[in-house]
């Protein structure tokens, strides 16, 4: 009896929420799944899942089967992967997901050479800027920015996520220069909304590290989208917060300036972050591996912008990962 078979089938059949839907996503008809399950229920000798018109959901003992069973799956799968490529190095498909921005600025550049290096691995890229679930969306791993809230996963920082004020020069010279965070409530500032609300409380450092202010924004222009919102920072609609990543070449070609440099956001990662295993897959950590080396001391972005951004150069900044 395939047992790990039938235990792998039952997750993805919670992960997905229906018997024919995870029966497609593993090439199965809705009848073979159907008495998989059956099958595996017996086989326990409990029932695993509760069937309602619009969804499955696990019983306790299924809850209890999920909570277990999902890491020996995941070790099988890795274990398997991972003698598969003992003998021809890392190799396999990579699903990873990341933020479009970034994905397309920093890594979409990297992968000739990630691949030129590992000739056996495919990878597959899904650029969003929403939180994708990594399990119940078969990814190996996702780029992530700023805190990390899901203490399910293992994450890994590869790089500091250093954040500014900024605005264009034709907007400060319209509207004047803030000497202080509470004179923002007098602007037009650029606010992004996400899936968890509306970002218009902004946390600034004090100049002496004595804590924060937080200051409530608003302004005529908002979206989900941050490259939205940095164009019209350019464009001179208002204040944005953007990441260094983000408007680094816009900082030095003059298009955008620091606002409020005193003040600046606290910073935050970039963090790969991965299902919670004890294997991880080779082709995961070759990846991994591959990124932190890339981005290692000072990335790139923020090389040539520390005076701008009040940090010591390289020598005597000891950056922590």
């Amino acid at each position: 009896m395939d047992r790990i078979g039938d235990i792998a089938l039952f997750l993805r059949v919670l992960d997905l929420g229906s018997i024919s839907a995870a029966a497609r996503s593993l090439d199965l008809s809705t009848a073979v799944a159907s008495q998989r399950l059956k099958r595996l229920e017996t086989s326990l000798g409990v029932r695993l899942l509760h069937r309602t018109t619009r969804r499955l959901h696990a019983t306790p003992e299924g809850a209890l089967l999920a909570e277990q069973g999902r890491g020996l799956v995941q070790d099988l799968e890795s274990l398997g992967s991972g003698l598969r490529d003992a003998g021809a190095g890392v190799a396999g498909t990579l699903r990873v997901t990341m933020s479009a921005s970034f994905g397309r600025q920093y890594i979409s550049p990297l992968l000739p050479r990630f691949l030129a290096r590992h000739p056996r691995v495919r990878v597959s890229v899904h650029l969003t800027d929403q939180v994708v679930d990594l399990v119940s969306e078969g990814f190996d791993l996702a780029i992530r920015i700023g805190d990390l809230h899901d203490s399910s996963l293992v994450s890994r920082r590869l790089a500091l996520n250093r954040r500014v004020l900024c605005a264009s020069p034709s907007y400060l010279a319209a509207h004047g220069t803030p000497d202080s965070p509470q004179d923002l409530t007098r602007h037009e500032c650029l606010v992004l909304v996400g899936s968890a609300g509306r970002h218009d409380m902004w946390r600034l450092r004090a100049p002496d590290g004595g804590g924060e202010t937080v200051v409530r924004v608003r302004g005529r222009c908002e979206s989900n989208y941050g490259e939205l919102l940095r164009d019209a920072a350019v464009a001179g609609l208002g204040i944005a917060l953007h990441s260094t990543w983000h408007v680094g070449d816009d900082l030095r070609a003059g298009r955008l300036r620091i606002v409020l440099p005193q003040h600046r956001p606290q910073d935050t990662g970039i963090h790969a972050v991965m299902p919670q295993r004890r294997l991880v897959p080779p082709r995961v950590r070759a990846f991994v591996d591959f990124l932190a080396q890339e981005f290692a001391d000072e990335p790139a972005w923020d090389r040539d912008l520390l005076v701008q951004l009040g940090v010591p150069p390289p020598s005597a900044h000891a950056y922590q990962r």
